[in-house]
């Protein structure tokens, strides 16, 4: 049974920073590319950032800010977002390429401008 579960979510303001988790069990972590997406109100889930074992990419509305990274030891993949603007308050999700259609129950950020 593949498990993902988000942590690290909150208010903060513009300007400052989260690190959201996500500790994921049922696959072979190690070898699985890893992803976060969000959802903000009223608009549809998009991506954000992707890690596989050997590169990262992100969305154009993050680069610069936002850095993805992952522990095979933890099974957890992070997500270090700086800078953040009231447009990145969102649902934040965590999913795998690889099994689409497991998803955790997300991470609420939101940023005050």
């Amino acid at each position: 049974q593949v498990q993902l579960v988000e942590s690290g979510g909150g208010l903060v303001q513009a300007g400052g920073s989260l690190r959201l988790s996500c500790v994921v069990s049922g696959i072979i972590f190690r070898i699985t590319p890893m992803g976060w997406y969000r959802q903000a109100p009223g608009k549809q889930r998009e991506f954000v950032a992707v890690i596989t074992s050997d590169r990262t990419d992100y969305a154009d509305s993050v680069k610069g800010r936002f850095t993805i990274s992952r522990d095979n030891v933890k099974n957890t993949v992070y997500l270090q977002m700086n800078s953040l603007k009231a447009e990145d308050t969102a649902v934040y999700y965590c999913n795998s390429p690889t099994y689409r259609n497991y998803w955790g129950q997300g991470t609420q950020v939101t940023v005050s401008s």
